[in-house]
């Protein structure tokens, strides 16, 4: 479940959780206790070298709030860098920007769920 993530991994997490931004902090509040179609969600999750804004293990999907730092050249570069070795892991990566969750998080949500059951044909265990 965490692909061998370094301890150093964890110890971010942590912080990363204790220092979210407000668009994944409305977004955590969308997401958690199963409330998007029953799918169980953690946020700043340990997979290899990376720490996953938000995992779904039962269909191995990533989410990542991205903010305006993410639209530089090089940021975008690292970005698919890490988005493709996450799927070299089996977990996809979709992205979303802090605007997008703020300003419109019904359709984020719903890109979410689309996105979540194309994984699966089978709905989460409860």
């Amino acid at each position: 479940m965490f692909h061998h993530a370094p301890a150093i991994c964890f110890q971010y997490a942590f912080k990363n959780r204790e220092t979210a931004t407000k668009a994944e902090e409305v977004l955590w509040n969308a997401l958690k206790g199963k409330k998007l179609g029953g799918y169980k969600f953690r946020r700043q999750h340990p997979a290899s070298r990376y720490i996953l804004d938000f995992y779904c293990h039962a269909v191995k999907m990533a989410i990542e709030v991205d903010g305006g730092y993410h639209f530089n050249e090089e940021q975008q570069r690292y970005d698919n860098q890490r988005s493709a070795d996450l799927l070299d892991l089996g977990i996809k990566v979709i992205r979303f920007t802090n605007e997008h969750v703020l300003n419109d998080l019904e359709a984020v949500l719903n890109a979410i769920l689309h996105a979540v059951e194309a994984q699966t044909a089978q709905p989460p265990t409860q």
